[in-house]
């Protein structure tokens, strides 16, 4: 009979995701590729309309201008992924400068997050309403497009209770008809670019340089691809100890950089040249004429495009029908923007009470694993925002500052952290690009006093619940010398632990004190084989800066864990079997199992029959049906009903 293990030894047997045990890398450069396009690829949706309301034919250089920032902090972010391999979002890149910058870049992100969903869901409504305004209810939507819009978020908060396991399939999904439709877009506006019609800046290099700074939309997105890191597939040659995604990430990252800048340059230059053919679909000559049609539609401008151009090149049918393709694909891309923005909020939030800077109710999840305070202020918070905007133009006023001081915070601190092996080239791209992004930033701040508050309004409620979470936990500063702080690393225990050797290991995978662990008891003693028992706690949430330090789960501090695993100990104790707790803190169960099975070098896995409603299988699928198709056939597999 094998030696039974003592909780105390075993307790340090966590499963996190900065343990010994990984989450599953199975993100590839292509799947990786069409999540961030469907977060950065929608910014050209929205940046071209804004820019033509900032400088009307002048604004081709503002366009360009944009495209080229957009182009540096790609290359930046190329940089980032490739040093921060297990997450480098903004919270876990400042982190190593200091908690209280990561919170106020993570608060930041906040803004951005908050903003993007309202802007995204606003002009999500903008672009499949236009053009049918002579139905009433549809008049009567854009008419009040920001309570319908609430109404839309509403309905994504109520989707995202039941956990967003599946909600970047969809953009996944829609990335290839999305870039179809600008490749079609582009090349019917080709033939008809020209300059006639562009016009010289009137105004001084500081207006100039203002109209830009009031247009950087196209940023959004670049945090996205940074927190994905954590799951991607690795390079080819590294290893989950030694982690690399350099090569997997530039793959991802370059071609949907080069679609954004590009795209949203030819674009740009495509809606300055429609006057070219708007005297022959809407009989428009006059340049004030063109020009209020153009600000009429700056919210949906790349419809608006779409329509006058198929119909120069083929038929006012045919621009019609084109025009509805590109209103539909960008109105599914961008609510499914707005839907990202929400669940990376709720992630956010989570990450930050699990690193205790948060009130711990943040923590409590619903029967799905979703965060349920953090869900509610993500909803909440760009309903409020909506209620408090007078249109389109505002809403966008207040979208930069969050996403610039985001970006700015997380290039700043890399280009000072001395701990990461970053060459003197990159840091002096991170410098240049700090540098600038500062200097966007104070002109926001300056000539933006709504922006302004609202970034403040949101950096005073964060830092003043993070004071008070702080307070109740009893949390103050303690001063180590590094030698002190290195030997209580949590490697260095680790490779303490004892490595026993098993003739045969039986996991069962527990949700409850349920007969499924009496039964995998029995086939332990009869078989004389170790007992793992793995909780796994399913914590819906969207967010993988994995190189943040989480702290320690521990089962002990789960209250339906430590029944379990205490129960099993104390039962194992008095058969003479060898229980082996197991817990980790997952979005996806069904993954871990599978992980840690191979991991453990199990010989059987115990499951008990699912008890999840139709609804809840619909929406996250059976734990069981997904361990049975990805579970090595060296591992047998027992369902116990």
């Amino acid at each position: 009979m094998h030696e039974t293990l003592s909780s105390t030894a075993m307790a340090d047997l966590i499963v996190t995701e900065s343990g010994a045990v990984h989450r599953p890398r199975n993100v590839d450069w292509k799947r990786a590729a069409a999540l961030l396009y469907g977060d950065w690829g929608t910014s050209k949706a929205y940046v071209i309309g804004l820019a033509f309301l900032a400088a009307g034919f002048s604004s081709l250089p503002i366009i360009l201008a944009v495209c080229a920032v957009t182009g540096l902090v790609g290359i930046n972010y190329m940089v980032i992924c490739r040093h921060f391999p297990d997450g480098g979002g903004v919270y876990s890149a400042a982190r190593s400068q200091g908690r209280a910058l990561a919170v106020v870049g993570a608060l930041l992100l906040v803004a951005d997050l908050t903003v993007t969903a309202a802007l995204s869901g606003w002009s999500a409504l903008s672009y499949i309403t236009s053009g049918a305004e002579h139905i009433t209810s549809i008049k009567l939507l854009r008419d009040h497009i920001a309570l319908t819009t609430i109404g839309v978020l509403l309905i994504m908060g109520a989707i995202n209770y039941f956990g967003p396991k599946h909600s970047g399939t969809f953009a996944v999904a829609l990335a290839i008809p999305t870039a179809l439709v600008v490749i079609t877009m582009i090349a019917i506006s080709v033939p008809h670019f020209t300059t006639r019609f562009l016009e010289p800046r009137h105004e001084s290099l500081t207006t100039v340089w203002v109209q830009f700074v009031s247009v950087i939309l196209a940023l959004s997105g670049a945090e996205s691809i940074a927190n994905l890191t954590g799951v991607m597939k690795l390079d080819p040659g590294s290893t989950m100890e030694h982690p690399s995604v350099a090569r997997e990430s530039l793959k991802a990252i370059a071609p949907v950089a080069i679609e954004v800048v590009f795209g949203t340059a030819l674009l740009g230059w495509a809606m300055l040249s429609l006057p070219q053919v708007l005297g022959k679909t809407l009989h428009l000559t006059a340049r004030s004429d063109i020009a209020a049609v153009l600000q009429q539609r700056s919210e949906d401008m790349l419809r608006f495009i779409g329509e006058q151009f198929a119909t120069a090149t083929f038929s006012a049918a045919v621009g019609n029908v084109f025009g509805w393709i590109v209103g539909i694909v960008f109105f599914l891309l961008l609510l499914s923007a707005a839907n990202t923005a929400i669940v990376a909020m709720i992630g956010l939030f989570y990450m930050m009470a699990r690193d205790r800077e948060m009130p711990r109710q943040f923590k409590r999840l619903n029967r799905h694993g979703v965060p349920i305070y953090p869900l509610i202020i993500s909803i909440g918070l760009p309903a409020v925002v909506l209620l408090f905007v007078a249109n389109f133009t505002a809403l966008a006023g207040l979208y930069a500052i969050g996403v610039v001081g985001a970006i700015t915070v997380n290039v700043g601190s890399c280009a000072a952290n001395r701990s990461v092996g970053f060459t003197w080239y990159d840091r002096l791209l991170f410098g240049i690009t700090f540098a600038i992004l500062l200097f966007v930033e104070l002109t926001l701040a300056h000539t933006k006093l709504d922006a302004l508050q609202f970034v403040l309004a949101v950096l005073i409620g964060g830092l003043a619940l993070r004071a008070y979470t702080l307070k109740r936990q009893g949390l103050t500063t303690v001063m180590l010398h590094r030698q002190v702080a290195a030997m209580v690393t949590p490697e260095l225990p680790a490779t303490m632990q004892s490595r026993l050797s098993d003739a045969q290991k039986i996991m069962v995978a527990a949700r409850g004190i349920t007969p499924v662990l009496s039964f995998a008891l029995d086939e332990a003693q009869l078989r004389e084989a170790t007992l793992c028992v793995l909780y796994v706690k399913e914590v819906a949430v969207y967010y993988t800066a994995g190189g943040t330090r989480l702290g320690r789960a521990r089962w002990q501090d789960d209250p339906e864990a430590n029944a379990i695993m205490s129960l099993m100990l104390k039962l194992g104790a008095e058969r003479e079997i060898s229980v082996v707790p197991l817990y980790a803190v997952s979005p996806d169960a069904a993954a871990t199992i599978v992980d840690l099975s191979a991991t453990m070098g199990v010989d059987f896995l115990l499951i008990g029959a699912t008890q999840r409603t139709a609804l809840a299988k619909l929406l996250r699928g059976s734990v069981v049906t997904s361990v049975a198709q990805h579970l090595p056939d060296s591992i047998q597999l027992l369902i116990f009903g």
